[in-house]
């Protein structure tokens, strides 16, 4: 490596190479993450709070710690040349390679602490809550300070474009939904339930006192009643009360100052269990006393207050299946109810347009990759006509249907201007939503296979490519599959349990890209029957393929024989197959 870097000696020569804007700060944040054992920058003494001066110094030839500084330089170039190495391989293949751009950053990142007011630091960014995770989602990643970003036009992201279109000749932006509005949280929550979308108009004091709703702390402070603990907790429910709340009025309680966050209430009760205070007799675990607490702290308000204008507020996610709700009366109910129609799917939708427009064209004009969004979730009316004014490619998820009144999607009705897939990393695979739920697999069998026979319980081989199929047919411009469905092709390699397959999972954060595949590439690549049964889906689709000579469909042609012709729908090919389907 020693001779290596004397070549590289030269800091310009690396840097006309990969960039130079980032590179430094890069290699800086590096050497001060190991340096002080935390990518935590805020624990980093005088490095702290970013300097272009004390970056210099710290980089500079002089510096007693240039050799691991220049180590980090050596990594970014090899990287650098390494991917420029295979994407030109793949291009010269007729394969192209399709970056990806996270809706966030983390919160201790070189972005942050090089450039932290671009950033909503006391923010989180997250989900609401919907059928996959009632708690809604936190994901922990601050949000965007849109504002601070428009003064440059948005260099930040022009800069990270420019940077991917070295390798990348297409890109999938996450959560385009976040360029028209964020699930925006204090950083204080745990769970994505009291949220708000940023931006967006809030409710004035003004305009709910003129709709007769008055009582504003009644609303937007956690609903506490002693009948509440008392179900709850029974004997033991003074012990909460005593522990961990204060009574403000008869039989009304509020979290005290040392629990009135999640976070805070995670702490208290972890104090609790080291001093034995909880007792295992209560039959109350950590676990279970936070969840319930979660809930009161989060779930049992009706409006979430403005932290930075105390006048302002926002409809809290499904208010109605709050009990503080449900404890109103009928005007209340009522003027809440229309309220939070009008802000989740009306008032907002021009702003969340324009804020689109503002930072979406940036980022395509940025750079000549074919841009696709990820448009998956609760979608407002306005984005999906911004994406088509756009030309931007969106995601057909088969399981996650746009239209609201069907079950799963029919991939022979997507556009063209879509990229369908059965799954994607950030949920279960195909063979493992198969198996995840009696009842919808044997729905999807019934209206989408078109059968009335039995499902079976796995998904066999023949059920994985009647769906596969379906995807190539789609009009869609392309039709993308991870690996594990296409695995699901041939049984020798379905031995493994379905739900390891999962590359990501959203609603966990403890989940997250640690699937390693169960067989390797070199035997992939001998595998001539998969290669063969994938080319036959391919060819027969009409879509278009590398040229290649053929390969030997050895051992392949009883499973042709069940493989529908184009020309054939999915309940005549069925009727051919449901049988053997049926048996498995």
């Amino acid at each position: 490596m020693s001779c290596t870097l004397l070549k590289l000696n030269c800091y310009t020569e690396i840097c006309v190479l990969i960039g130079k804007d980032w590179l430094k700060p890069y290699a800086a944040f590096c050497f001060l993450r190991d340096f002080f054992e935390t990518s935590d920058h805020s624990q980093w003494g005088r490095f702290s709070q970013y300097s272009k001066n004390k970056l210099e110094k710290l980089v500079s030839k002089d510096s007693l710690h240039y050799d691991i500084i220049r180590f980090h330089y050596y990594i970014q170039f090899h990287l650098h040349l390494q991917l420029s190495e295979a994407a030109g391989y793949a291009r010269k293949k007729g394969v192209i390679l399709k970056g990806d751009l996270p809706i966030g950053v983390d919160r201790n990142s070189v972005d942050t602490w090089v450039y932290p007011s671009l950033f909503r630091m006391n923010t989180s960014t997250g989900a609401p809550p919907d059928y996959f995770d009632k708690s809604g989602q936190n994901w922990g990643f601050p949000t965007y300070n849109w504002e601070e970003m428009s003064k440059d036009n948005y260099a930040w992201w022009q800069a990270r474009l420019t940077q991917m279109a070295k390798y990348f000749t297409a890109f999938r932006i996450d959560h385009i939904l976040g360029f028209f509005r964020i699930w925006e949280l204090p950083e204080h929550a745990m769970t994505g339930l009291v949220g708000k979308f940023r931006p967006s108009i809030p409710l004035s004091q003004e305009e709910l006192e003129r709709e007769g709703i008055w009582d504003f702390d009644r609303l937007s402070r956690p609903y506490i009643r002693q009948e509440l603990l008392q179900d709850k907790f029974g004997a033991h429910w003074t012990f909460i009360a005593s522990n961990f709340l204060n009574e403000y009025q008869k039989q009304c309680y509020e979290f005290r100052e040392d629990c009135n966050t999640e976070k805070k209430i995670a702490s208290k009760l972890k104090s609790c269990a080291e001093s034995s205070l909880l007792l295992e007799s209560e039959n109350k675990t950590r676990r279970d006393l936070l969840i319930f607490f979660s809930f009161l702290l989060d779930y049992n308000i009706v409006l979430i207050r403005d932290s930075e204008d105390p006048r302002k507020f926002y409809p809290r996610f499904n208010l109605e299946d709050t009990s503080s709700f449900k404890d109103l009366d009928d005007h209340n109910k009522n003027v809440l109810k229309r309220l939070y129609y009008d802000y989740y799917f009306h008032r907002q939708e021009s702003l969340w347009r324009q804020n689109a427009l503002n930072t979406l064209p940036v980022l395509l004009n940025s750079s000549d990759m074919l841009a696709c969004g990820e448009d998956l979730g609760l979608i407002p009316s306005c984005v999906h006509p911004v994406m088509q004014e756009l030309g931007l490619i969106g995601l057909r998820i088969q399981r996650m249907p746009s239209e609201p009144d069907l079950e799963f999607g029919i991939p022979s009705q997507y556009s063209y201007m879509t990229v369908c897939a059965p799954s994607c990393h950030d949920c279960s695979t195909l063979r493992a939503w198969w198996e995840e739920d009696d009842e919808r697999r044997r729905r999807y069998f019934k209206s989408v296979v078109g059968s009335d026979l039995l499902a079976p319980s796995q998904c066999v081989p023949e059920i994985a490519h009647f769906i596969i199929r379906q995807h190539v047919e789609a009009p869609s411009m392309w039709a993308i599959f991870p690996l594990q469905d296409l695995l699901a092709l041939k049984k020798e390699y379905t031995t493994r349990p379905a739900a390891e397959e999962t590359i990501n999972d959203p609603t966990n954060p403890k989940h997250y890209w640690r699937y390693r595949t169960h067989v390797s590439l070199e035997s992939l690549m001998k595998d001539k029957q998969l290669k063969a049964t994938i080319k036959e889906v391919i060819r027969g689709s009409g879509r278009s393929y590398p040229a290649g000579g053929n390969e030997e469909s050895a051992g392949t042609s009883s499973e042709k024989k069940q493989v529908p012709t184009r020309k054939e729908t999915p309940l005549t090919a069925v009727s051919k197959e449901k049988e053997a389907l049926a048996v498995h």
